[in-house]
């Protein structure tokens, strides 16, 4: 198992930590940017900034994607370490040399972050270098000199699990099936979505991300889970009319759209040329296109003919 050791933000985890959130975007203003380190489910630990130098807490990795800030802030909200898009964009452009404020930014979705309080806070490794370390630094769980942080997070999960029964022993393992078991939030939906679809709409082929929305195909509220299977990438009018029921993709990934646009508003010439085609973009992983069963509970549910 890899662990990461990452440079946090105090202000980030000041704000967060009071917030207790299911997940959380641990941004990198210097974007685009890659992440490889860790796989889903491992462990990537909250070491403080000056003058602190503690680490405060966890959470598990889910994935890493670049987008723009304006998105970023769209898919994960106040769960971007501020309390609204101003607050957010001030504290992206005060790092680095890039002031648009539209700039890139790499996003490293985490969930079920950890957050420690003050007295509960602890050293890093004692290898850990006294300079020269801007993001982080990657350890393996078999290092004498991170297994004692690797242990305590566990033994910490375990116990929460054990007081709140919302998760199984399973569930709170890292591993190559992480994803398919964890209890993903808003925000890790939306990311990989958008990363299946290679920021792509599905029913147009188009890729411009400032109108671009992750769809539930069986709405959350209605028992859809934050997966993969369960999204479509949508331009925001097509998830609108999605939601709606005035369009749906029928189990083959075919288009229908309703007659009730024309008859409702006497229009939606462009909406009915896009009735009878095949969705343009799937997700290359079959593993991640759209369930025959979501798609059938929509289309018997939500869709009107």
């Amino acid at each position: 198992m890899t662990i990461w050791i990452g440079i946090t933000d105090n202000a980030w985890f000041d704000f967060l930590s009071t917030m207790k959130p299911d997940e959380v975007n641990f941004w990198h203003p210097s974007g685009p940017c890659s992440f490889r380190v860790l796989q889903p489910g491992e462990i990537f630990f909250f070491k403080l900034k000056s003058p602190r130098r503690k680490i405060a807490g966890w959470a598990r990795f889910v994935t890493h994607f670049n987008m723009p800030l304006s998105l970023a802030w769209r898919t994960f909200e106040t769960k971007n370490g501020a309390r609204d898009f101003r607050s957010f964009s001030e504290m992206i452009l005060r790092h680095g040399p890039d002031k648009r404020p539209e700039r890139w930014i790499g996003c490293t979705t985490l969930n079920n972050p950890v957050f420690l309080d003050e007295d509960e806070w602890f050293d890093p490794p004692s290898n850990w270098p006294v300079t020269g370390v801007q993001q982080g630094k990657r350890y393996s769980s078999e290092d004498p000199m991170a297994a004692s942080l690797v242990e305590a997070a566990l033994l910490s999960e375990s116990a929460v699990a054990l007081e709140t029964r919302e998760i199984s022993d399973e569930e709170a393992r890292y591993g190559s099936t992480y994803l398919t078991r964890a209890r993903l939030g808003q925000g890790a939906f939306k990311t990989l979505v958008l990363q299946a679809y290679n920021s792509h709409y599905a029913m147009t082929g188009e890729k411009t991300l400032p109108v671009l929305e992750a769809a539930h195909i069986r709405q959350y509220a209605e028992g859809g889970p934050h997966r993969t299977r369960n999204g479509l990438l949508l331009r925001s009018d097509l998830h609108t009319l999605f939601d709606a029921g005035y369009m749906t993709v029928t189990p083959d990934f075919h288009i229908e759209v309703s007659a009730r646009i024309r008859e409702e508003f006497n229009n939606g010439r462009e909406y009915y040329a896009l009735h009878g085609r095949p969705l343009i973009k799937l997700p290359d992983n079959p593993a991640e296109r759209p369930s025959r069963v979501f798609l059938d509970w929509h289309n018997e549910k939500v869709f009107s003919a």
